[in-house]
């Protein structure tokens, strides 16, 4: 048992301490575990007496870590007054709810999370134990409410796009994901809802609470684009230590743009020149997600055109093939398994290193957008606590 200053200070970041030091509160509270830890996005520090309230829109004032629930009972312990005097001087607590999950016969985890303007995102958890037991706990993060690039093949980008996330609606994605499995997630994937490059702000603002705060290691977070304009040489100055995924889905430009809308405004050519650089710049492998389409660019002769570019600009890459998730109303096919499997070993035998992504929830609509689309296309107008089950909802997509 302690004082309620020092559990403060046991379980939250240093500028979340220092805002509430001027409180000398008592209480016994017993000290949570990790997952319970309270997330300060703030980098300009005032106390919650500051006779300046900041506007409730500003994202730079946000706490996070501990549920709707817990808070309530924080608020018992060390007093509604306490909560009230955070939410005055600007700062916004706690978690956006979450308002529908699915799980897989494989462990997976679908999350659909309601965020305060009633828009819904997903994020999902990907569970896998090695030959020990050991559990590699992955969490997807959404970056955008939907995607504006519309790839063909997408979910997201058919259910519209409505705005960025803020960076404090990143990380409570994860936060999530480790109160659902109830086991700390151990790498994060920015492959979910939307395109990273084009909400690069928060998202680097997410990277650095997710590494600092959080505690994920660079080099277990990966950042995946489609390819904008310019933003591969932007994030290359930052010199992290993740890895850039680059979502390419074709050997060539005609087909890319067949495949991908936005690759019309990003050639082929220039995204590997920026590739190429980003390696010099950071001494980190580049990453090319590759989805195999049945009939489209699944075809050996696809693999050797792939190999031959990628040997056109140097051997430091890895291609990761990814067979299709099938979407409702898609004209799209997913591939045999001995298509991908023809594909890949075209690649392995021109000295191309290449794995193919074991398919992950496929009952839980994993792929991107495809739970959201099922539940909305405009705000929710129902409050989180009378959520519908799935059976009750009208299929939007």
């Amino acid at each position: 048992m302690t004082t309620s200053m020092a559990f403060i200070q046991h379980v939250c970041s240093a500028p979340f301490v220092r805002a509430v030091r001027a409180r000398s509160l008592a209480a016994n509270i017993a000290i949570p575990s990790h997952k319970h830890r309270i997330l300060s996005t703030t980098t300009t520090i005032s106390t919650p007496s500051s006779s300046s309230p900041r506007a409730h829109d500003n994202d730079s004032r946000v706490l996070l870590g501990l549920s709707e629930t817990e808070l309530q009972q924080l608020a018992v312990d060390l007093g509604q007054a306490f909560r009230n005097e955070l939410q005055e001087a600007g700062w916004r607590v706690g978690r956006s709810p979450i308002y529908q999950s699915v799980t897989a016969p494989d462990g997976t985890i679908k999350l659909l999370i309601k965020l305060e303007d009633n828009r819904l995102i997903e994020t999902v958890g990907i569970p896998v134990k090695d030959d020990k037991g050991s559990m590699r706990l992955t969490a997807c993060v959404s970056s955008q409410v939907g995607c504006p690039l519309r790839c063909s093949f997408c979910a997201t980008g058919k259910g519209g796009f409505s705005r960025n996330l803020q960076a404090h609606e990143i990380v409570e994605q994860v936060l999530a994901i480790e109160e659902t499995f109830k086991h700390r997630v151990t790498n994060v994937v920015f492959m979910g809802m939307g395109e990273p490059m084009l909400n690069m702000k928060a998202v680097l603002e997410a990277h650095r609470c997710l590494n600092k705060d959080i505690q994920i290691g660079q080099r277990m977070i990966t950042i995946s684009t489609v390819g904008v304009p310019n933003t591969i040489k932007r994030l290359a100055s930052h010199k992290l230590q993740s890895t850039l995924a680059i979502s390419l889905h074709a050997p060539n430009q005609k087909l890319r743009e067949a495949i991908v809308p936005s690759a019309k405004a990003y050639p082929l050519e220039a995204i590997m020149e920026d590739c190429k650089n980003y390696f010099l710049e950071t001494s980190r492998r580049v990453s090319f997600e590759y989805a195999l389409l049945a009939g489209v660019n699944d075809a050996v002769e696809h693999a050797t055109e792939l190999a031959e570019l990628l040997h056109q600009w140097g051997r430091i890459y890895h291609v990761n093939l990814i067979p299709f998730n099938p979407i409702e109303g898609s004209e799209y096919k997913r591939p045999s398994k001995k298509a991908a499997l023809a594909f890949a070993a075209a690649l392995e035998s021109r000295k191309i290193t290449v794995s193919i992504r074991q398919t992950r929830g496929l009952e839980a609509n994993a792929a991107c957008g495809q739970l959201r689309n099922k539940f909305q296309k405009t705000p929710l107008v129902l409050d989180s606590d009378n959520a519908p089950s799935q059976s009750d909802v009208a299929i939007a997509c």
